[in-house]
């Protein structure tokens, strides 16, 4: 009798390990959504644990029963900031209850935060068939909160195949799908993956009619990967309108790996208007050596600083300092009794340039001015300037062509001037 129980209990301990043992899987990319949170959460490109140790990735944590309970964020880079389409935490913990399940958002931590629909807590309701109803938002409080969207609240009914979502703010009141997009009681269908591939302005009688821009559709494509390949916008009549942007449609490109790297759009009459190239985290490339022109111009431009303060050339200053210039030295605050980071702005070494060295007492006659450029990289520069009296380094910048110094940390080359160490 005592082994039969042994045995029994050992059977029922293995079989509650099994069914309360979470399953772990790695993704490349979230499938894109940003039609609404009705539509499942779900990773694409799945990938090995050991390739997850080397690139930017999502960890997906499954229960028994196959539902989502934790998603980890380790995409950098590249994930696109959108209230849909991104996580925008690093850490979403879900929970289920007979008809609920409640999504509770964490730093790396451990701090709760608001996603990227700036709430902090989600709330869905379900049928028993497991049909999405409703989705709720509230704050650190358990208070009921609006979106950056100003929703508080969706509802989702079946109509036929599609599925109709309105949307409220927290006075009940019905408001768009969001501040950009007005399409107002909505229906949408999915594709046999759950993927929305066409989203409906209806009216009070779900009839598909155009909004105050003629829109009366959205739609998606998706490629075999569940990559995101096409959009387009529709009138009524299923013809292609142009949208608030200026395009009817369009194109985007993946790489091997399933990383957006470049988009295509097109008018009404299927003519391209448009080319853009999309920057991956994948594929970078190294810039190439700095040219022989770059070098001299950036040796101009640090020598023009302390020209333009020698000769009193205000012209010059204004050429090689940019607007943003913060220039450092190190003071002494006789309120503090202590050495203090003095910032100088552009405004100042203008003025300067007009007046420091009119009387010619700042410099030597002939002044010892060195330049040594440290490092380039395309369009940023270091670069040392060593004159009679001071030891400067220099971050310089290349926009639009023109390179002008930004920042100038300084000290006295007289180290006598500073409290000994």
């Amino acid at each position: 009798m005592k082994i039969v129980t042994l045995l029994l209990c050992l059977f029922l301990s293995n079989t509650t390990s099994f069914a309360n043992k979470n399953t772990i899987s790695y993704y490349r990319h979230l499938r894109f959504n940003h039609v609404s949170p009705h539509i499942d959460l779900a990773g694409i490109y799945p990938i090995d644990k050991e390739t997850a140790k080397h690139t930017s990735h999502y960890r997906f944590t499954y229960d028994s029963a196959n539902r989502i309970v934790e998603i980890i964020n380790n995409h950098y880079h590249t994930e696109r900031r959108h209230p849909l389409a991104s996580l925008g935490v690093y850490k979403v913990v879900i929970t289920y209850t007979d008809a609920k399940e409640t999504r509770v958002f964490y730093d790396k931590n451990g701090k709760r935060i608001s996603n990227d629909r700036e709430v902090f807590k989600e709330v869905y309701t379900f049928q028993k068939n497991g049909f999405k109803t409703g989705l709720t938002f509230f704050d650190m409080a358990n208070k009921p909160m609006e979106s950056n969207w100003g929703i508080s609240e969706y509802r989702w009914t079946k109509d036929k195949k599609m599925i109709v979502e309105k949307r409220f703010n927290r006075k009940g009141v019905a408001v768009s799908l969001s501040p950009y997009f007005q399409f107002e009681t909505t229906g949408i269908l999915l594709d046999k993956n759950g993927a929305p591939m066409a989203h409906y302005n209806l009216d009070q009688n779900l009839n598909v009619v155009p909004n105050a821009k003629g829109i009366a559709a959205y739609k998606d494509t998706y490629d075999e990967n569940q990559n995101h390949i096409v959009y387009s916008y529709h009138d009524a009549k299923d013809n292609l309108v142009t949208n608030p942007w200026g395009f009817a449609y369009g194109k985007k490109k993946y790489d091997s790996i399933g990383n957006y790297i470049g988009l295509e759009q097109f008018d009404i009459h299927k003519t391209r208007i448009r080319v853009r190239e999309i920057a991956t985290n994948t594929n970078i490339t190294l810039a190439t050596k700095a040219s022989k022109k770059d070098s001299l111009e950036i040796k101009r431009i640090a020598l023009g600083y302390l020209k333009a303060l020698q000769n009193l050339q205000p012209k010059l200053m204004e050429e090689v300092m940019n607007d943003s210039l913060k220039k450092v030295t190190i003071g002494w605050s006789r309120t503090l009794k202590k050495e203090v980071a003095v910032p100088t702005t552009k405004a100042q070494m203008l003025a300067f340039a007009t007046s420091w060295n009119k009387a010619n007492t700042k410099f030597p006659p002939q002044p010892n001015d060195q330049v040594r450029i440290l490092d380039i990289y395309n369009r940023v520069a270091n670069v040392k300037l060593i004159s009679d009296n001071w030891v400067e380094y220099l971050h310089l910048i290349k926009l639009d062509g023109k390179w002008s110094i930004v920042n100038l940390l300084w000290q006295h080359k007289d180290l006598n001037r500073y409290p000994k160490e």
